[in-house]
């Protein structure tokens, strides 16, 4: 079978990764890929993004599967154009990626069915929202309406920072929002507390199946310090969500999210990606949607999945994952994100990048923001790498990435040095 994966970053390549692995699978082609996927003997970068022109070659090529990544082709409706042309994909339609696209639509939605989550206001209006931030106080949640790349949330401290970030996404739109129809709005939400976890699912429209939990760093110091980003780095499984929090996210969350898509007529297909904060008594509440798979948390998950990733596809495409049982790797997996110069609001790119180790069991590089430029490998983005690691304990993970993250090189890489922290402290 030819399998198409739509994307060009670290998920993207692990997906694409763990497909290669399935026996039935005799290509997998990645458009458009990155340089790591263009160094994989088993993969084969296409560079197409127009969403025709990838039905055109899923038609031409005979794909079996296509497998969506990111969010955007979500939002533009490549599911949609693929299945009126009766082709396979595995992903939501566009109607139901806004549970992603639009975190008004998410927060409505999330308050119409009584699925727990953090009370709320909408603004399209900056006098508006600065008025209600400064009744309301900080510390306090800033969301943009719209896709930005995992960048579009601001947890504000402080009323300033709040009201910078209102300007941010109504004014001048330093975080690259791409505004939803009908202008630019911010959700401002109830800021939670507890610790927060990654509980994503695989849904057919009915049936659900639950992946390893994990734990995304979205600060990008140690110490959870600095900006948010798309995600500095992630472990799996996550200790916080113990059996009763898994339960608690299946009963009050996931279920009543897919049962509730289906009620209003929007059924779900695709991964589900339920962002929780569970607080001190194991009462998990749902910060964010997201219509995919995490970056991050993909690659720890692919790292330990021990079952076949395409006939698990198959099963969501054919409405049967009632039949499925996922088969785990027991050791830990820890990803850490190797980052440009400037990131997250000004990544510089083209810096050439050395000393790559060579892919091994336990260790695996997956590549982001990379580029093949004249045979030579160099940064094309704000998260470059994700250095993945399998071991017995949270500690020997975190050592093994470590130790791989070290030899690689490349002018203003950052990362963190404490991905894991809350796992080693637990």
């Amino acid at each position: 079978m030819k399998v198409l994966v739509l994307g060009n970053g670290g998920r993207e390549h692990a997906l694409a990764w763990k497909l290669a692995q399935a026996e039935r699978v005799s290509q997998v082609f990645v458009a458009p890929g990155n340089g790591g996927t263009a160094r994989d003997a088993r993969l084969k970068n296409v560079p197409i993004t127009d969403v025709k022109a990838l039905a055109d070659f899923a038609e031409e090529q005979k794909i079996a599967l296509t497998v969506v990544g990111p969010e955007a082709f979500l939002a533009a409706g490549v599911v949609d154009e693929f299945r009126a042309r009766g082709l396979r994909i595995f992903g939501p339609t566009k109607a139901a990626a806004q549970l992603e696209s639009s975190k008004a639509f998410a927060k409505d939605f999330m308050k119409r069915h009584g699925i727990p989550t953090a009370a709320y206001e909408t603004f399209s209006d900056a006098a508006a929202a600065h008025a209600y931030v400064d009744a309301q106080g900080a510390p306090i949640v800033i969301k943009a309406d719209g896709l930005a790349a995992g960048k579009g949330v601001v947890v504000a401290m402080t009323l300033a920072e709040a009201h910078e970030a209102i300007d941010w996404i109504l004014a001048d739109n330093k975080l690259g929002v791409v505004h939803n129809e009908g202008g630019a709005r911010v959700v401002i939400e109830q800021f939670l507390h507890g610790e927060e976890a990654s509980f994503i699912v695989l849904c057919d429209g009915k049936n659900v199946v639950s992946l390893a939990t994990s734990q995304d760093h979205k600060r990008l110091l140690d110490g959870d310090e600095g900006p948010n980003t798309g995600g500095m780095g992630a472990y799996s499984p996550a200790p916080v969500v113990t059996p009763n929090v898994h339960a608690k996210a299946m009963h009050e969350i996931i279920m009543p999210t897919i049962q509730g898509m289906a009620r209003d007529g929007i059924p779900f297909t695709g991964f589900l990606y339920a962002g929780l904060m569970i607080d001190e008594h194991g009462q998990p509440r749902t910060v964010e949607f997201n219509t995919r798979m995490g970056d991050p948390e993909t690659q720890p998950i692919m790292m330990r999945l021990k079952s076949d990733l395409l006939d698990l596809l198959l099963h969501a495409t054919d409405g049967t994952l009632d039949q499925v049982e996922l088969q785990w790797d027991r050791r830990v997996a820890l990803g850490v994100v190797v980052a440009a110069h400037g990131y997250p609001l000004t990544p510089r790119k083209g810096d050439a990048i050395s000393g790559l180790p060579a892919d091994a069991e336990n260790v695996m590089v997956f590549h982001a923001g990379t580029a093949e430029v004249d045979g030579k490998l160099q940064s094309s983005g704000g998260r470059v790498l994700c250095v993945t690691a399998l071991g017995e304990s949270v500690r020997t993970a975190q050592q093994a990435a470590y130790e791989a993250l070290v030899q690689i090189q490349f002018d203003g890489k950052q990362y963190r040095q404490d991905i894991g922290h809350r796992a080693v402290k637990r």
